[in-house]
């Protein structure tokens, strides 16, 4: 990985938070907003935090939903991070992002690479089977972290995250000391509220995690999640040979899957490193009430043309039932496309600059299954209402299913993307302003 607002907080709430974030409870109230949260999808870290201007951009145009920033630790690249200010952190949260604040601090002792400056430190060597110095460094360090969070306003019960470097995993003393220091690291994160994260190569600092799940289990304190940094170009949470397949899972793995390089979205170029990441419960949706008293499935396979005199009932229905939640239909959910209803459905298109027809097609099932209040940016990782009307829209679009799940996964974001091609504006996978004008007026080429 390339490199106020304090709050007074008692142990009854910390614990509180802790306990919440552990068992996956997520995101709260703004006010006490955890972060990451509850959450599947793509981030991105760069040594220096972006600028504001820079975070609004790619909320609207890239595909990353989360950001790691270097919050503390004397062996950070960027020391000094002018954007990173309480404000800052609050309209990250306010508009949608998900924070992976870290902390580089001391790092292993067997790296040529630290210390990098005169006035930081690595981990003490000094054993005594329990390595004492470097937990007390990583207790510190851990302190100075939290510090750092509640200045910025992330609340307790978020992930802070420790990044240790790659290291020579056959150098014992190197090893051991590392080990003691995460230890140290996690125990001092749990006991002042937050949930404990580790950065790390899947060849060093990973495996040894997990080796140590496996093979010790119980004589440390193991993080609560891993933030795995294996470059092989494959956006998942896997890195066989290094993490078995039963550690960290579900739901408390980052994998950094592409090192530095340039990303363009909206015109803003920022050189990344690329994430995905399941953390908590990962995404998930509530489910969905009835759009209409008679409990008519709106959810289709298929939204085909129709015609007077229609035997699609079940089509037809759905037409009837969203007709009437847009207050241009106040017939009966009888199933059979008549005047009463065609006349509606022309109302409707007519609202929406479409022309008249005498059949309901597939233009106008796009325009209708889009429609609602909000049209906010969607893209992998989202979930919610907009999500369910955008995964009917692409059904009606595409002419291909896809489920009505509420959530923005893998399936969607290939559907968005073809008919983004379809379309012919670029294939980003992410639903913004433009994307919503295009889909609620009906585009199908």
């Amino acid at each position: 990985m390339r490199l106020p607002r304090p709050r007074t907080l008692t142990r009854a709430t910390l614990a509180g938070a802790l306990v919440a974030t552990l068992t996956g409870l997520g995101v709260t109230a703004q006010a006490d907003q955890v972060t990451p949260g509850n959450f599947t999808g793509y981030a991105f870290d760069q040594c220096l935090t972006p600028t504001q201007k820079s975070m609004d951009t790619w909320m609207e145009h890239s595909p990353f939903s989360a950001v790691g920033i270097y919050i503390s630790g004397d062996s950070r690249a960027c020391r000094n991070q002018p954007n990173l200010t309480p404000t800052w952190v609050s309209k990250q949260l306010a508009n949608g992002w998900r924070l992976l604040p870290i902390t580089l601090g001391p790092q292993a002792n067997c790296l040529d690479r630290f210390p990098r400056y005169s006035d930081d430190k690595v981990i003490k060597k000094s054993s005594a089977n329990n390595y004492a110095k470097a937990q007390k460094q990583a207790r510190k360090e851990a302190k100075k972290a939290v510090a750092a969070a509640q200045a910025l306003g992330i609340d307790a019960g978020s992930t802070l995250w420790y990044d240790l470097e790659g290291f020579d995993l056959k150098n014992t003393v190197c090893r051991d000391s590392a080990m003691w220091f995460l230890h140290g690291w996690t125990t001092q994160i749990h006991a002042l509220g937050y949930v404990s994260g580790v950065y790390s190569s899947a060849g060093s600092g990973i495996k040894m995690l997990d080796d140590a799940r496996v093979k010790t289990p119980g004589k440390y304190a193991l993080p609560d999640r891993l933030w795995v940094a294996r470059w092989d170009g494959n956006a998942n949470l896997e890195a066989p040979g290094y993490l078995r397949s039963d550690g960290w899972m579900p739901h408390a793995r980052v994998k950094q899957y592409r090192g530095g390089h340039n990303e363009t979205w909206g015109g803003v170029t920022i050189n990344i490193d690329s994430n995905y990441l399941s953390l908590g419960k990962g995404t998930t949706a509530k489910a969905e009430k009835p759009k209409c008293k008679e409990k008519v499935t709106v959810s289709l396979p298929s939204y085909p043309k129709l015609k007077p005199g229609t035997t699609n009932v079940a089509a037809a229905r759905a037409l009837q039932c969203l007709l009437r939640k847009q207050k241009v239909y106040s017939g009966p959910i009888n199933g059979a496309l008549d005047q009463k209803t065609l006349t509606a459905a022309n109302a409707f298109r007519t609202r929406n600059n479409l022309a008249p027809k005498k059949a309901f097609n597939r233009a106008g099932w796009v325009t209708l299954l889009a429609q609602g209040a909000k049209t906010p940016v969607l893209k992998h990782g989202s979930k919610g209402a907009p999500v369910r009307r955008l995964q009917r829209a692409l059904t009606a679009a595409n002419q291909q299913s896809v489920p009505a799940s509420g959530v923005f996964d893998a399936r969607t974001e290939a559907a968005v993307k073809q008919w983004q091609r379809k379309v012919k504006v670029p294939a980003s996978g992410v639903v913004n302003t433009a994307t919503w004008r295009l889909l609620l007026a009906g585009r199908l080429k």
